[in-house]
């Protein structure tokens, strides 16, 4: 019976959409919903998704972009769908991976995205730890690849260790928030740290 409860949160009315929708995972409508609401990317933006497996972000990041932006993925586990040709996706451990191999030809991103999830062992202090560690790397990357006045989007399971990580985020950028969209879902521990406009030169 609990099986039964499991799929059917899996394949709940996001999963159904995107499978319609053609796209690579229900997260993409996360990350659209963040998108509409608080204008993170932009036509012609240099885009970094850490974390990209299985593609919904990129998806969504290209398309945003459109042909005149370039979206760069890092992810474990190699991408298995058809990606657009504004789209470059790495594999690579984002914990030893640097900032000259992710940016390539470019000077450097306009968005820094972060869907990187540990894998949960159930143990919430041990989980709520790997997240933050996650998001601190992601930070650490975004000082290193996003220019001033660039956006920032992590996912994080909120707990111990987490108002630090906060407080580091509200250093670099001017405006900084939380956020859950709809299609997380409700039995879920993460959050979205939303930053806008890091600190810097013109």
């Amino acid at each position: 019976m609990s099986n039964l409860r499991d799929r059917r949160r899996r394949h709940d009315r996001f999963y159904v959409r995107a499978r319609s929708e053609q796209f690579a995972s229900r997260a993409i409508y996360k990350l659209e919903a963040l998108d509409e609401r608080h204008g993170l990317i932009a036509k012609g933006a240099r885009v970094l998704d850490l974390g990209c497996w299985p593609g919904g972000w990129l998806q969504y990041a290209a398309e945003r972009v459109g042909p005149g932006g370039r979206v760069v993925g890092l992810d474990l586990t190699p991408m298995s769908i058809a990606l657009p040709g504004n789209v470059t996706s790495l594999v690579g451990n984002a914990f030893e991976v640097s900032a000259e191999a992710l940016l390539g030809d470019l000077e450097a991103f306009d968005v820094v995205l972060s869907d990187m999830a540990p894998h949960t062992s159930g143990i919430r202090f041990a989980d709520v730890a790997r997240s933050v560690e996650l998001v601190e790397r992601a930070l650490v990357l975004a000082r290193q690849t996003l220019a001033p006045g660039g956006h920032f989007l992590a996912k994080v399971f909120v707990g111990s260790g987490f108002d630090a990580l906060l407080a580091a985020v509200k250093a670099d950028f001017r405006r900084v928030r939380m956020a859950k969209p709809e299609s997380s879902r409700k039995e879920s521990p993460e959050q979205y740290i939303v930053a806008k406009e890091r600190r810097g030169g013109a």
